[in-house]
């Protein structure tokens, strides 16, 4: 066997087999536009328009504020240094006069230096000045401390409020969306969509969004404020930032690409891990924990690569940012020093403006450290859009009808299907049902008999034909109508995590307790449920593995009783039950069948003896019909079938 038809084989069995259509498993496709993705996020956040213009105007009152304040608290240092400077000269003497006497004594540089100090000889520090310079700037930072507050109060209420719409769209998604997607897309991949992605989503915009606010509008204060103060210095302030964006810019193309990688990676690996965990015991069966565990390597080292390169690219921003703030930094301090020496900017200017330059560069750093963070979540966004884009089922008429009192007569008129348009698979099948008669479908595996009855229920659209219950249409029904109509007991079944009494109610969920317990009673179920600790209030874990096969097989037929449905789908549901069991639920369900239009799929054909009609599968074809007697007596498909199943052992 090929090493492909290996994993393939792998991949099978570890969900349980093929499924009900072409099977297999697809990654997600190519990621869309990184930008297009981005604007598409934004877009989210128009509901919430409202409480988002309130976001902004918190966000530019409180760092208007905290940009104003190293001026002011310039103008503290001013105070302070002019009393210092002020009380090395005798009082009674003119500020000209003092520098006068240094330019006499060759002092020009303390000269200067004079000229730009606000100082009066003999007076030391006003400290009723200082004071009232102190109390405003403390109150234009506690002002601005609170407007934030407000700010990331409504900003959290707002991302909270997104994602929780954009968890229900998904689910609302999931619900419209046909069972053939669910058929091309693995389980882990697609619960990695649905939780890990979104998850990466919100905590992306929660702490970026904020983040980023603040520091653009930082950015633009703190310019405007430099400017004011020293044109020449901001200008010179200004050289540095082109070069470190265009450097930053060409890193975070590389690192969006690897952020790409990385989620879908995660999203593959989870499959596996989901497939591999679903079929733990048939992986030990057949001893391939070894091939399971290399492709878990093999995934996982894809996985370590995308995410390595991710975060070490984007890594590489903030550092570099830093060493340009830092470079900034030196500079302005070397030319505000000199600015102070020669008299042409006020110490207390020239530490506002170091302020400002810290200011300046912080928030372009923190954008930076910020990219790996936004580009990792509009990553995990363009794949929840992509399940977001899906094609959907095909759109119900607005005028779609429902059968109120359906009488069970189905008729399929030329009906054609394929899964894959160049894979035929039913051709011009033709055939018709009376109310109440219980239709055996048999025949080989892949012979389409799963298939006809996933048509009735409409998990697939037709390709051509048309199939009718009672004369009308199906395509013309609201598929909740026909489907509420419609009870279907599979060989694969299906219970979720509650008791079984719930369980049980999920096919009614109005019933009363008698009702219950009468459907359990009918389905065998009654039988066991009184060994159980806790009897019908027994609590079934997720994987349904404190009961048997066969006895969570009865659960579902109880399901089915409790439901009263008009049609009735049995698709080998008796094929993890004893034979006792299975006879006696046999008898059980002929009662249920009574009144009933039925289809029955079933291998073993002993337990289709009695049905109304036989019809023989074969390539998606219907090769034969009739009852039991009579297609034994024909001896064709069917009289073969049932004696390779009675005869007796091969020698």
């Amino acid at each position: 066997m090929s090493d492909n038809t290996l994993k393939k084989t792998e991949r099978i069995v570890a969900q349980g087999g093929p499924g009900r259509g072409p099977g297999g498993g697809l990654v997600a496709q190519k990621a869309t536009s990184f930008s297009a993705s981005g604007r598409r996020l934004v877009r989210l956040l128009a509901p919430e328009r409202l409480k988002v213009s309130f976001v902004f105007i918190f966000a530019i009152a409180s760092v208007a504020l905290a940009a104003i304040g190293p001026r002011i608290l310039g103008r503290a240092t001013d105070i302070v240094f002019a009393g210092a400077v002020g009380k090395q000269f005798p009082a009674g003497m003119t500020k000209q006069q003092a520098i006068d006497a240094a330019r006499a004594l060759g002092n020009d540089q303390v000269a200067d230096m004079l000229e730009g100090v606000d100082m009066v000889p003999g007076v030391g520090i006003d400290f009723e000045a200082l004071a009232t310079v102190l109390l405003i700037v403390i109150a234009i930072y506690v002002g601005s401390s609170i407007l934030s507050f407000l700010q990331g109060y409504l900003l959290n209420d707002v991302v909270q409020n997104t994602i929780y719409q954009l968890r229900s769209d998904v689910e609302d998604k999931l619900n419209r969306l046909p069972l053939s997607y669910f058929d091309r897309q693995p389980r882990g991949e697609l619960l990695s969509r649905v939780t890990n992605d979104i998850d990466n989503v919100s905590q992306s915009l929660q702490q970026t969004m904020s983040q980023l606010l603040t520091s653009i509008l930082t950015v633009g204060f703190v310019v405007v404020m430099m400017f004011l103060i020293s044109p020449s210095l901001a200008l010179v302030a200004l050289i540095t930032v082109p070069v470190a964006m265009v450097v930053a810019g060409l890193v975070m193309k590389r690192s969006q690409t690897r952020f790409v990688d990385q989620w879908r990676s995660t999203g593959t690996l989870n499959a596996r891990v989901e497939e591999a965990f679903t079929g733990h015991s048939l992986v030990k069966v057949f001893g391939r924990q070894d091939e399971v565990n290399a492709a878990f390597e093999e995934e996982n080292e894809q996985l370590y690569e995308a995410s390595a390169g991710a975060q070490f690219l984007s890594g590489l921003i903030m550092p570099i940012m830093m060493f340009v703030g830092n470079l900034n930094y030196v500079i302005i301090a070397v030319l505000g020093g000199l600015r102070v020496a020669s008299g042409t900017m006020s110490l207390g200017d020239v530490q506002a403006f170091i302020q400002y330059s810290r200011r300046f560069t912080q928030p372009i750093t923190q954008i930076a450290s910020m990219v790996n963070l936004l580009q990792s979540g509009v990553a995990s966004a363009e794949r929840v859009f992509e399940l977001l884009d899906a094609e959907e089922e095909k759109p119900e008429e607005h005028d779609a009808v429902t059968i109120d009192d359906p009488h069970g007569r189905v008729e399929f008129e030329n009906v054609s299907f394929r899964y894959e348009p160049n894979e035929p698979l039913i051709d011009d099948l033709s055939m018709s049902v009376e109310p109440g008669q219980t239709v055996a479908i048999v025949g080989p595996t892949g012979a389409g008999k799963t298939t006809l009855v996933n048509l009735l229920m409409r998990f697939y659209e037709i390709d051509g034909g048309r199939i009718t219950l009672d004369g009308v249409d199906i395509t013309e029904m609201r598929r909740s109508g026909l489907r509420s109509r419609i009870g279907m007991v599979l060989q694969d079944t299906w219970l979720f995590h509650g008791t079984i009494r719930d369980n049980i109610a999920y096919g009614r969920p109005d019933a009363t307790d008698e009702e219950i317990v009468a459907a359990a009673k009918a389905a065998f179920v009654d039988r066991f449920v009184h060994s159980l600790p806790d009897g019908y209030d027994t609590v079934i874990d997720d994987e349904a593995s404190n009961i048997s096969a066969g006895e969570k097989q009865l659960i579902t037929i109880a399901r089915a009783f409790l439901a009263q449905p008009s049609l009735l789908i049995l698709d080998e549901a008796t094929s993890s039950v004893d034979t006792r069991t299975e006879l006696l639920v046999q008898h059980a369900m002929a009662a249920l069948r009574s009144q009933r239009t039925s289809f029955v799929i079933a291998h073993r054909l002993s337990t289709i003896r009695d049905a109304d009609l036989i019809l023989v599968m074969e390539n998606g074809s219907i090769v034969e019909s009739g009852t039991h007697d009579e297609l034994i007596h024909e001896r064709g498909a069917y009289w073969r079938l049932y004696n390779a199943q009675f005869a007796g052992a091969a020698v």
